[in-house]
């Protein structure tokens, strides 16, 4: 079984479209790596993962499939929404944990308040 049957038969056994598929493939691929690697998502490394997972999924399609039918312009089309549902939520994730990371944990500073709550307010 190749690469591309192994697609058909996720499509057809989950019931979902293709390009829902593509959302779940990325932030699986991100999640999985970041788990594997010990990594936060903080770190790029996880999200340059999904990176190269869909170029190399986006080049084995044009090179197996897409060239046989000859459907570039249809193909380039294609292949750049394919990338867009890959990598937006992790790279969401990747700058959320990176320069956010209150929205993710929720974690409390030393004073007891909530990261980014100053307090300007002094009690006397």
């Amino acid at each position: 079984m190749d690469w591309f049957e192994i697609k058909n038969w996720l499509e057809l056994s989950t019931g979902l479209a293709r390009d829902s598929l593509h959302v779940y493939a990325g932030v699986g691929v991100q999640l999985f790596v970041a788990l594997i690697l010990r990594r936060s998502l903080a770190s790029p490394v996880p999200w340059l993962f999904v990176i190269f997972a869909a170029f190399a999924n986006e080049f084995y399609d044009y090179n197996v499939v897409h060239a046989s039918q000859n459907r570039e312009p249809v193909y380039f089309d294609e292949a750049v929404i394919d990338i867009w549902n890959t990598l937006l939520l992790p790279t969401l994730f990747l700058v959320i944990a990176r320069f956010w990371p209150n929205l993710l944990t929720g974690s409390v500073a030393k004073n007891g308040k909530p990261d980014g709550a100053d307090g300007d307010s002094q009690s006397s």
